[in-house]
């Protein structure tokens, strides 16, 4: 018994209530924890944190799933005059002007905040509506690593070693933010000072010393990071000061996994953190048993509560709730951002680097593009409640009567030779509407998007 779930069904309406009726059907005939079944996994950390009683934002009281604030309530968090509302925001790594539902919406909060400092390795929609822009280094420049669980029973953890050097001013990430500390006037001397000391006599007493200063002030724990990067980092080999993190993540694993640890082959917590130093092919953190499954559900009794109220009354009302939100105005289900070929979110910052559908074509059923007078090749009007755009038609007899699909990845404005900016394809979130989203976890309906498609003269 095997699922597997993705933004098709988290994209589109009813997306958390899908998500629990999937997962009641492996759990209610028993295929969980066993040979061939379904099971999680242990973690080198964890992207998010379980909680039965989940945070809720400040201003909207959105629900904060594993402790994150659902991106579609950001803009609404700003907007307002209220006293908790967000003043300021670090953006690292990605560009919510333009990747965010509703950017219109999103571009105004952005302007509407106190301070934004963006830290990336390029000039994105987001940057450019900045107060500060630090340049980071890309992935071949820097210390990266990749620690996706997907491959049962064995876990893998891959560190990459910088294969250039970096462009003139920029930095790795961690380095960016030790400034940003030390310039805050943020950095703890006293521990400093200690574990620095710790860290030249050898790991065993580093170990202690970061242990009694945690006791002391658990506050430390919040900067480990930090710590780590300003102590252990510069006693690593091979200038590996940015994986210095890995050590306190090796220790959560020895105490958290210790027996899948040893499974995989290491005695302690420091083997574990030199095997990831080392291994440039990777590492096996921890090999898991089927019945380590039960061990990681995190309710009391490791038990799992099936019925949730919530999502059951949903249920319930699926029978009043219209099977789809078309309209006479909006008749056709646009996927505002379709996977294909040549897309890649919006990592592809050169157009040249796509050899098919350099523009990004709107893709139809023949039945709809005959019933709406489009042909192959010719422009065509898509628009939408927050929106306009124009695309190329490409007649697909793939799609479904009544779907139609743009590729994500477009709509950037990249740079051009005499200091421009040029965009190429849609950018589809000029088209998707903030609040077109699920009601439990705040997920954009971004596979269902009601929209109306016109020729336009050629």
């Amino acid at each position: 018994m095997s699922t597997y779930e993705d933004l098709g069904v988290q994209q589109g309406p009813n997306s958390t209530l899908v998500s629990y009726l999937n997962k009641l059907i492996w759990l209610l005939t028993g295929n969980f924890a066993k040979p061939g079944a379904m099971h999680p996994h242990s973690w080198v950390v964890p992207l998010a944190h379980y909680d039965t009683n989940p945070r809720r934002t400040p201003v909207t009281g959105a629900r904060m799933p594993g402790g994150l604030v659902p991106c579609n309530v950001i803009a609404e968090e700003i907007l307002t005059d209220h006293p908790d509302r967000f003043r300021a925001m670090i953006i690292e790594s990605s560009n919510p002007a333009h990747s965010l539902a509703d950017s219109a919406a999103f571009s105004k909060a952005l302007a509407a905040l106190d301070l934004i400092v963006v830290i990336d390795i390029a000039l994105t929609e987001t940057g450019r509506q900045a107060d500060y822009v630090l340049p980071a280094a890309s992935q071949f420049e820097k210390w990266e690593a990749t620690f996706f669980s997907v491959e049962f029973p064995r876990n893998t953890f891959h560190l990459r070693a910088p294969l250039l050097d970096p462009l003139p001013g920029t930095l790795p990430e961690p380095e960016i933010h030790a400034r940003l500390i030390r310039e805050l006037g943020g950095a703890p001397r006293v521990p400093l000072t200690v574990l620095r000391t710790a860290a030249r006599l050898g790991r065993t007493p580093f170990k202690l010393a970061f242990a009694a200063l945690a006791a002391l002030d658990k506050k430390l724990l919040g900067m480990a990071p930090y710590l780590l990067y300003e102590t252990l980092g510069p006693t690593l080999p091979g200038s590996a000061r940015s994986a210095s993190v890995l050590w306190a993540l090796a220790q959560r694993i020895a105490a958290s996994y210790p027996a899948a640890m040893r499974r995989a082959g290491h005695t302690d917590a420091d083997a574990l953190f030199d095997a990831m130093l080392t291994q440039r092919s990777g590492v096996t953190f921890t090999q898991d048993e089927h019945a380590d499954a039960w061990n990681y559900v995190p309710h009391p009794g490791h038990r799992i509560p099936l019925p949730i109220p919530e999502l059951l009354d949903l249920v319930t009302a699926l029978d009043s709730t219209p099977a789809h939100h078309t309209t006479p105005e909006f008749p056709i289900v646009l996927a505002a951002g379709q996977r294909r070929a040549f897309t890649a979110n919006t990592i592809f910052r050169d157009t040249t680097w796509r050899k098919r559908d350099p523009h990004g074509t709107l893709r139809i059923s023949p039945h709809d593009a005959e019933r709406l007078g489009l042909t192959d090749g010719a422009p065509a009007r898509i628009t939408t409640a927050r929106g306009t755009a124009e695309a190329t038609v490409e007649i697909d007899d793939r799609m479904q009567a009544g779907h139609a699909a743009l590729p994500n990845g477009f709509g950037l404005d990249l740079p051009t030779g005499d200091g421009g900016t040029e965009r190429t394809g849609v950018a589809l979130n000029t088209l998707t509407d903030l609040h077109w989203r699920d009601p439990i976890a705040g997920t954009p309906w971004h596979k269902h998007v009601p929209a109306r498609i016109e020729p336009l003269p050629a």
